[in-house]
């Protein structure tokens, strides 16, 4: 029988500092990543807080199949189109996901309405073909690049023996599909709901965020060393005046009405988050380091701790031995 060897497993907080130290690289590729999947969230319903809502009562059912040792494959999850969930109530969700109680009950409504969430005899269930690519196909793949180029770095730096590839990560998530998306989704919903926090809504978020994305990747390709969270942050801003992006960009990316863009970015304008210039392109301010950095901090540290589990079950998988 193989008994797993404490001493090798991945540390979170070597894995943070793997991320902090190589921002410049690993940082613009899950801010990429993550605006990516925000798109896709808001592809859904048209509505980021119907979305956050059904992965919220999704969760509760991967919860409830952690606690009851059940683990389920990629097949297994997505063999039918619903999942029956946990009851819940009105101020539980209004509470863990900061939407007013009042929103709260019309978005469980509408969901209803929509056939999204539905009633049948006892059970409550989620109808996921109601959705917009309801598979996380893309998300997947995403995840396993970026994991893939971490384990590469964190072998570099003799954290881990070895750089694990796309493939095996893939694998490895959809053979632990149930238990991977549940700490997935402990790393997501709260990433969203701290810069809600920040940004007053989940809109203003996600038109922040494309600007956070373009100026990240122009940086990353004006210079490719490494460089800490800070100074790439600190050295992006400097580099803003050179590079901006406007409205109609971002409503084409974010699928949100370009009306809605122009509104929120007057808003993060007047808060002094973006710059806008003659040509009426948006840009990062200096306030851009002081508003996120410590909610980005805490992002890094869930990411770190899903990336150490993740990694953890790929190197103590070991066939069973007699």
């Amino acid at each position: 029988m193989y008994i797993p060897d404490i001493n090798k497993q991945i540390y979170k907080e070597d894995v943070l500092s793997v991320l902090e130290s190589k921002y410049s690289v690993m940082g613009p590729m899950w801010v990429n990543y993550q605006m990516e999947w925000m798109n896709g969230v808001y592809a859904s319903f048209k509505d980021h807080d119907k979305f956050l809502i059904i992965i919220f009562l999704i969760k509760k059912t991967l919860d409830f199949y952690s606690r009851n040792f059940t683990k389920l494959t990629y097949e297994e999850f997505y063999s039918r189109d619903t999942v029956e969930i946990e009851k819940f109530t009105l101020s539980e969700i209004s509470q863990t996901l900061n939407i007013p109680k009042e929103s709260t009950r019309r978005k469980i409504f509408e969901l209803e309405k929509e056939g999204a969430i539905k009633k049948v005899k006892k059970k409550l269930i989620i109808d996921r073909s109601k959705f917009f690519k309801s598979k996380p196909i893309k998300s997947i793949q995403r995840i396993c690049r970026f994991l893939s180029l971490l384990s590469e770095i964190c072998e570099k730096e003799k954290i881990m023996p070895e750089k694990i590839s796309s493939k095996n990560l893939e694998l490895i998530i959809k053979h632990n599909f149930s238990y991977i998306w549940k700490i997935y989704y402990e790393m997501q919903i709260p990433m969203v709901i701290s810069f809600k926090k920040i940004f007053k809504d989940i809109e203003t978020f996600h038109i922040f965020g494309i600007c956070v994305v373009n100026q990240h990747l122009y940086a990353k390709k004006i210079s490719d060393t490494y460089m800490n969270r800070e100074k790439f942050i600190k050295t992006t801003l400097a580099w803003s005046e050179n590079q901006g992006i406007n409205a109609m960009s971002i409503s084409d990316i974010t699928g949100i009405p370009r009306a809605t863009v122009i509104r929120k970015l007057k808003i993060l304008v007047k808060n002094e988050s973006l710059t806008i210039d003659d040509n009426k392109h948006y840009r990062l301010t200096g306030n851009y380091l002081k508003k996120n950095f410590p909610a980005q901090k805490e992002v890094l540290f869930k990411l770190a701790n899903f990336a150490a589990q993740v990694f953890n079950l790929k190197l103590l998988e070991k066939k069973k031995t007699i």
